[in-house]
């Protein structure tokens, strides 16, 4: 599916976020306080967009996803960005190699979702950090089904004339809706051995960032 939507897939992105997009990947960017030197996995990193703002700071970004039509589209794009094709459920590292783990808008794709929490913490260093952006519950009852209608109406309809692959965009909207909340998340989170976790919300909630450490 993701094969599918990669020529258009940032685009896209942009125009069904309202340009939000942006400013969730700097959120992401300031909760992983990355420094020059370490080294930071951008897991389900697509066409790499996240990757090369990541390598921006210094930190050595390396971006993994399953969809290789992903990763060609963005090493047409970006062929200094690090790019290589991984199995969330089974990532191709040794244990501690990263200070930093993070994935944006990806988590809920896996089929494991658990066990992909497990993977990246065993792939990330005794202190390293963990920070997951993903689509979430916004908290303000009205704006939620405001939400909710622009989710399962507006996206779909808006997807059918920007993007390579419309009905995809269905699945995405599906699976957001049936996504967990934030303490859902978090509780996920802890439960796959990442401690002090904790979140802030995004866009009244539409999006939520994660942060978690690795037990030292």
């Amino acid at each position: 599916m993701f094969d599918g939507v990669a020529d258009r897939y940032d685009r896209t992105n942009t125009v069904l976020s309202m340009g939000l997009d942006r400013s969730w990947r700097r959120a992401v960017g300031r909760a992983l306080a990355l420094r020059p030197g370490e080294r930071v996995l951008d897991l389900g990193a697509g066409t790499g967009v996240s990757t090369a703002a990541l390598a921006a700071s210094g930190a050595l970004a390396v971006g993994a996803d399953l969809s290789l039509g992903m990763l060609a589209a963005g090493r047409r794009t970006r062929p200094a960005t690090v790019l290589l094709g991984a199995d969330a459920l089974a990532l191709p590292f040794a244990d501690g190699t990263f200070d930093a783990v993070t994935i944006s808008f990806a988590l809920r794709n896996i089929v494991d979702v658990p066990a992909a929490l497990r993977e990246m913490a065993r792939v990330t260093r005794p202190g390293g950090r963990l920070v997951v952006c993903e689509f979430s519950h916004p908290t303000f009852g009205p704006f939620r089904s405001l939400y909710l209608g622009y989710l399962m109406r507006g996206l779909p309809a808006v997807a059918r004339r920007v993007a390579s692959n419309p009905e995809a965009y269905v699945y995405l909207a599906e699976s957001i809706r049936a996504w967990p909340d934030q303490a859902g998340l978090a509780a996920l989170v802890g439960a796959a051995g990442w401690d002090e976790v904790a979140w802030r919300n995004l866009t009244g909630g539409v999006v939520a960032v994660h942060r978690a450490v690795r037990p030292c």
